[in-house]
C-alpha cells in the first residue's frame, strides 16, 4: 500500500483526487491539505510520495516546498495547470521524482506516483521535453530513454535489472549508459563509472535523489 497526500489550495481538485483514489486499492490517500505548512504539522510519519501543487496561494515557493517535503522524508510528485520548461527544471533540480500537469488521467496519475513510490521518476512528455530542451551547458540533453536508464541505473539496480524495468535489452541497455557518459563527459563532468554516474545524478537533482 503507498501512502498519498495532497497539497493543493483548490478544494475541487481535492476532493476529485479524494473520489479517485478511492478507487484505486494500491493507494491510500492520508492527508488533503492546502499548505506544506498544514501537512507536515499533521503528518506523524513521512508518506511516501506528496502530490505537490506547483503555486499555492500561501505564497511559497515551489523550490523551498519540495525542499522541506524531501528533507520530511517524502517523495514528490508535481502536479500543475502548465508545462512551464523552467518550473519544470527547477522542480526536478530540487529533488521532484516527475512533473505531471492536471490534465492527465487516473492510469497516468497511479502509475506516477507508483513509479515515484519505487524511487523511480515519472517521465511524463512534459518532464521529457523540459529536459532535452535544457539550456544549460552543464547539464547534458537527454533523451526519455536515457534519462530512465540513467536513474535506475545509479540508484544501484543492476544493468539487467535496469533493462527490464525500462522494457528492453540489456545490450540496449548498456547503448543508453554509453550515450549518456559520452554526453556528461563532452560537457566536462567525469561519468566513468557507477559511482560518477550517481553523483551527476545527485548534482542534477534528477530522480528524487
Amino acid at each position: 500500500m503507498i501512502t498519498v497526500a495532497v497539497v493543493d489550495d483548490d478544494r475541487m481538485l481535492l476532493d476529485g483526487l479524494g473520489s479517485w483514489f478511492g478507487g484505486v486499492s494500491s493507494l491510500r490517500l492520508t492527508a488533503s491539505v492546502a499548505t506544506v505548512d498544514e501537512l507536515l504539522a499533521v503528518m506523524p510519519e513521512p508518506v511516501d510520495v506528496v502530490l505537490l501543487d506547483l503555486v499555492l496561494k500561501d505564497g511559497s515557493r515551489p523550490v523551498d516546498n519540495i525542499g522541506r517535503l524531501r528533507a520530511a522524508g517524502c517523495r514528490v510528485l508535481v502536479i500543475s495547470s502548465v508545462p512551464d520548461r523552467s518550473r519544470i527544471l527547477s522542480a526536478v533540480s530540487a529533488g521532484a521524482g516527475g512533473y505531471l500537469t492536471k490534465d492527465n488521467d487516473l492510469k497516468t496519475l497511479v502509475a506516477a506516483v507508483e513509479e515515484i513510490a519505487a524511487s523511480g521518476t515519472a517521465h511524463s512528455p512534459e518532464m521529457a521535453f523540459a529536459c532535452a530542451h535544457d539550456a544549460d551547458p552543464a547539464r547534458p540533453r537527454l533523451s526519455p530513454k536515457e534519462l530512465q536508464v540513467l536513474v535506475d541505473y545509479a540508484s544501484g539496480l543492476t544493468l539487467k535489472a535496469t533493462a527490464r524495468r525500462a522494457g528492453i535489452s540489456a545490450n540496449t541497455a548498456k547503448d543508453y549508459l554509453d550515450r549518456v557518459k559520452a554526453k556528461y563527459q563532452q560537457a566536462r563532468r567525469p561519468a566513468y563509472t557507477k559511482t560518477d554516474l550517481a553523483a551527476r545524478v545527485r548534482e542534477d537533482g534528477l530522480g528524487g535523489f
